[in-house]
């Protein structure tokens, strides 16, 4: 520990974001980092905690408290604050496949663990990964490194999501041929077209898997296997499969007038704008354009808030964006303490960007679609919204948000976007390689912690798993299910 006061000497410095008004110009990411001394001052601030909450990745609460990556956080804080910052790269390396996404996109359930958070602000770790990350690229740390030896082991993985990159990047360093399928034309799965641009700027995506190529790791593009590709084809050619696909199958809104034209998948909209962006700058119009638009985002949540942002710098008349649950608090309640993740009402980015342009916070709470209204030509022209409230239900004992009678009013609104969240894992994959499916239709294995699947040789991974999750999760999974992988080809394993 180099700097033993230093959460008292040294003051929370984040980096500097953009003006919300004049980031929505462009797509591009839009914080400032801070200088590599103002970074390493940063790094004092860590405490070194005799229990350190910040790496421990603990189901507290029934949510996580700490990285799902264990992340060596207190070691590579205190070698920041030191200088070296070549070490911290390999220490953070160590742990985390993936850093220069993470630091940009991950919710920090690391900084809600830390252990200043209980009398003052936390030390601000996603920003010195993200700077340990950048500086190791900068200074050629984080260059390719191809594997000296090969097994003659062959496995596919299908889909090059955060699970799937984590889980080639961990078989192929073991020596493992490698191949990786991608159903769209460019891999990143969701880091590619779920996230917006402004939040992870594409050639950071690029970088690293022109770095995975280079350490020999084969990317197929454009191959919808289930589809395009046999099951059984992969099965011969390959010692093993994971099933990364993610938990691409949203969930619908079912209401009267869902038919009419101009409602979306959030997933849909969002992956259209970003591949037009990149394809064209826009210039295709091969995007949903919400230009002088009245839009309605139905669902809070990351994804909903990344609609929000996407719809007002395509130019959006204005926002409204539906949450059926009510408001969380500002400040965390007594029966929600630390180290649990904290459940209080967050204003993002997008939201932020609102409140600049509008003049008011676009969400609005207790609140649900009853009914889509469209015009004589079948264009979505209104919305009968529904105010919502919560009451026990007599027969389950269960709390629910149900309709207060004669809420109901309405409002204009041109496009729609459902940001609902997803159901699960798309049924023609799974069917495909005949592996069984929970409730959820998530891909079925022993327990949690286990990746193989029901049929032999075939292992899971991600979302596809668990469910809808965070992509510190997505690379957790990828990790451990090239563990469960190895062992299963070698007998043992070293990852």
């Amino acid at each position: 520990m180099g700097k033993p006061t230093g959460f008292m000497d040294y003051e929370r410095e984040d980096s500097v974001a953009v003006s919300p008004k004049e980031r929505i110009k462009n797509f591009n990411e839009f914080h400032t980092p801070l200088s590599k001394e103002k970074q390493r001052l940063q790094g004092a601030r860590c405490m070194d905690c005799g229990v350190p909450f910040c790496q421990a990745g603990m189901m507290i609460g029934g949510m996580a408290s700490g990285c799902p990556l264990n992340n060596l956080v207190p070691e590579w804080n205190d070698l920041l604050f030191n200088g070296n910052w070549k070490q911290a790269y390999h220490r953070l390396h160590k742990t985390n496949n993936f850093p220069e996404f993470t630091g940009r996109v991950c919710p920090a359930l690391c900084e809600k663990a830390c252990t200043c958070n209980l009398g003052g602000e936390p030390v601000c770790s996603r920003q010195n990964e993200l700077a340990i990350i950048e500086n190791a690229y900068e200074e050629g740390f984080a260059k390719a490194n191809v594997p000296k030896v090969r097994t003659g082991k062959k496995v596919a993985i299908i889909g090059s999501g955060p699970s799937g990159l984590a889980a080639a990047d961990q078989l192929n360093q073991r020596g493992h041929s490698v191949t990786v399928y991608e159903r769209s034309d460019r891999p990143g799965g969701l880091l590619m077209y779920g996230i917006p641009n402004m939040k992870l700027e594409k050639k950071y995506i690029e970088r690293k898997i022109n770095i995975m190529k280079e350490e020999g790791v084969e990317f197929i593009t454009g191959v919808n296997v289930g589809k395009d590709i046999k099951a059984d084809k992969l099965l011969k050619e390959y010692d093993r499969v994971i099933l990364a696909c993610g938990a691409s199958n949203p969930r619908d809104i079912k209401a009267p007038g869902r038919e009419a034209n101009g409602i979306y998948f959030a997933v849909d909209f969002l992956k259209a704008t970003t591949k037009s962006l990149l394809d064209s700058e826009f210039k295709d119009n091969a995007f949903i354009s919400t230009k002088g638009k009245n839009v309605m985002v139905i669902g809070g949540g990351d994804t909903g808030n990344d609609c929000v942002g996407t719809s007002i710098r395509l130019g959006a008349k204005s926002v409204l964006q539906l949450e059926m649950m009510p408001k969380a608090p500002d400040e965390r309640a007594a029966n929600n303490p630390w180290p649990e993740w904290p459940r209080v009402c967050k204003t993002d980015y997008g939201q932020e960007e609102a409140i600049a342009v509008f003049g008011h916070d676009p969400r609005v709470y207790c609140t649900t679609v009853k009914e889509f209204i469209a015009d004589k030509k079948g264009n979505l022209c209104k919305a009968k919204l529904v105010k919502l409230e919560s009451k026990k239900d007599a027969k389950t004992g269960r709390f629910q948000m149900v309709e207060i009678a004669g809420s109901e009013y309405e409002v204009d609104v041109d496009i729609v976007l459902i940001a609902a969240g997803f159901l699960g894992s798309e049924s023609y994959v799974t069917k495909a390689f005949g592996v069984d499916v929970n409730e959820r239709t998530n891909v079925k294995t022993d327990n949690p912690n286990s990746y193989a699947t029901s049929v032999k040789n075939v292992f899971t991974a991600g979302d596809m798993h668990r469910g809808q999750s965070l992509v510190v999760w997505a690379i957790h999974e990828g990790r451990e299910a090239a563990k469960e992988v190895d062992y299963s080809l070698m007998g043992y394993t070293n990852l």
